[in-house]
């Protein structure tokens, strides 16, 4: 069970990687010259941007499912 949360842990941090990477790329857009360039690399970081936030969430809501279902199964402090 460890090595899941491991997993979750580390698929978060590349989506928060990829996140920033995206809003990097989206800021570097608008230094550019040419209008052709500008709109493909502001749509490309859209993109980066939406996918990479998705997975986010999507990583962040299964752990918080998964840790509720164990905090359902766990014995009260009490019991063993």
């Amino acid at each position: 069970m460890i090595l899941w949360w491991l997993q979750q842990v580390a698929l978060t941090l590349i989506a928060i990687f990829f996140l920033a990477f995206g809003i990097q790329i989206l800021i570097g857009a608008y230094g550019l010259d040419d209008p052709f360039t500008f709109v493909m690399v502001f749509f490309s970081s859209n993109l980066i941007i939406l996918i990479s936030l998705t997975l986010l969430i999507g990583f962040v809501y299964r752990g918080y499912r998964v840790y509720r279902e164990l905090r359902r199964d766990a014995p009260p402090n009490g019991e063993s």
